[in-house]
């Protein structure tokens, strides 16, 4: 067995003040419950590119994907909208004081109930992608303004859409009819390339459907100002197609077919985008059994984590996704054998990694799982009465001066202070205790560290 230095393993190792604490917490041998760490300025980041790169195109995050309360407060006071897919999510955004006009319900099959309380609360941007839909809307919410829903071909991507929801282009005619007799008002086109993106190309097509099935609608006097290129944008550096090229061929597809001279607002509904890699988990061994010889390759050492399939590792049943475990050792000398890792459960799906490298570790070490933002903790479940996990926040001084100085900066101060204790502040690659947010415009942002 070849020895390998604890840097080479740790090849995507998130940044220092992350492992920094994760260490830390390692350090503390009472504690041994599982645990994300939440990285706010790898959203701010994310904040910053989306708007160099893709200017004309507003971003419509998609709570369902995470619906961490600090990560939603940072998004609000970043200016992102929200697409909502249900009447909780709805009230979520709601409750944190954000407008009415910066959230699209964005499923296209909507409870009844959740229609009335759309039409109760002013949501009035609504997505549908069939007839039965439009009956429902003509009833509950008449002064919707709606957004057609096409299906196109995703065959590209990971988890495709496309069977479930989407009207057929070529049935998008009829449904403009029937919305045309119900007088409703039908203001866009929406489409949903698939998430987890393997293939840029989809883009410019959806785009360019969505453009025949726009001027069909202009043809039937409707007052079209919206396309809403969907979501499907990689969250981790890692992904198998890069963001820039995706941008690339949005970007010349909509001045193609949606030039700024048309007046169309462009936006977006990504969720991994944002959250994929602010997110990091870290699980605990809790126990672990030695083969006596190996056969075939089989691993030697199985790993049994306090997290598994049931809980965070949910986007190994139906994600396609690959984990890759970091470890934490400091020595700079060790040697790597096959293991295997499983969750905790009784459940013999319950297998996180079927095979991997890893130096000999004992029960109560640690391991960290990189770019754990995305659906991850939304379909967590119970099983087994094992809980959800508690989130701890790392907020670095350079990205929290940026956040002061923007307008909506008190209310994720008060967010802040009312998750403080797991909150951490970083400078210079340090970790500290964070201070009262609530009374931090009284002091310079460079004393936060004085103490």
């Amino acid at each position: 067995m070849k020895p390998r230095t604890n840097q080479q393993i740790r090849r995507t190792a998130t940044n220092k003040y992350v492992l920094e604490y994760v260490k830390n917490i390692a350090n503390q041998t009472d504690s041994e419950e599982p645990f994300y760490v939440f990285d706010m300025s790898d959203i701010v980041h994310k904040y910053k590119m989306w708007k160099y790169k893709m200017p004309r195109v507003q971003p419509f995050y998609a709570v369902k994907c995470n619906d961490n309360p600090l990560l939603l407060e940072l998004l609000a006071v970043l200016g992102l909208n929200f697409d909502c897919a249900s009447k909780i999510e709805i009230q979520s955004i709601l409750g944190m004081g954000v407008e009415t006009s910066r959230i699209i319900y964005g499923n296209p099959c909507k409870t009844r109930s959740f229609i009335k309380h759309a039409a109760v609360v002013g949501v009035d941007l609504l997505t549908f992608d069939n007839e039965s839909e439009l009956y429902k809307i003509k009833a509950l919410h008449p002064a919707a303004q709606l957004v057609l829903h096409i299906c196109v071909e995703n065959s590209g991507f990971v988890c495709q859409l496309g069977t479930k929801f989407g009207c057929d282009p070529k049935s998008a005619e009829h449904l403009l009819h029937v919305a045309q007799e119900l007088g409703l008002s039908v203001v866009g086109v929406s489409f949903h390339v698939g998430s987890n993106c393997v293939d840029k190309t989809k883009y410019n097509k959806a785009i360019r459907c969505a453009r025949q099935v726009f001027d069909r609608a202009i043809s039937m006097n409707f007052n079209m100002t919206l396309l809403d290129i969907g979501g499907g944008f990689p969250g981790s550096v890692e992904e198998n197609v890069d963001f820039d090229e995706i941008v690339c061929v949005v970007n010349e597809a909509l001045e193609e077919y949606f030039p700024l001279d048309l007046g169309v607002d462009i936006i977006a509904e990504p969720g991994r985008y944002f959250t994929t890699s602010a997110f990091n988990l870290c699980a605990n061994i809790i126990a672990k059994r030695e083969a006596v010889s190996s056969h075939d390759g089989d691993p030697l050492i199985t790993y049994y984590l306090n997290d598994g399939v049931y809980g965070s590792f949910s986007c190994l049943l139906f994600d396609e996704a690959e984990m890759k475990p970091l470890h934490l050792m400091d020595s700079m000398d060790y040697e790597e054998v096959c293991c295997s890792l499983w969750g905790p459960t009784c459940d013999k799906l319950d297998q996180i990694v079927k095979k991997c490298n890893l130096p000999v570790l004992t029960v109560g070490d640690w391991l960290m799982f990189e770019n754990m933002g995305a659906y991850n903790m939304t379909l967590a479940s119970n099983f087994d009465n094992f809980k959800k996990l508690s989130v701890k926040t790392i907020l670095p001084v350079g990205t929290c001066e940026f956040l002061q100085e923007l307008p909506g900066w008190w209310h994720l101060a008060q967010a802040l202070e009312a998750n403080i204790e797991h909150v951490q502040v970083e400078k210079d690659g340090k970790l500290h205790n964070a201070l009262n947010f609530n009374a931090l415009q009284q002091f310079s942002v460079k004393d936060l560290m004085t103490a």
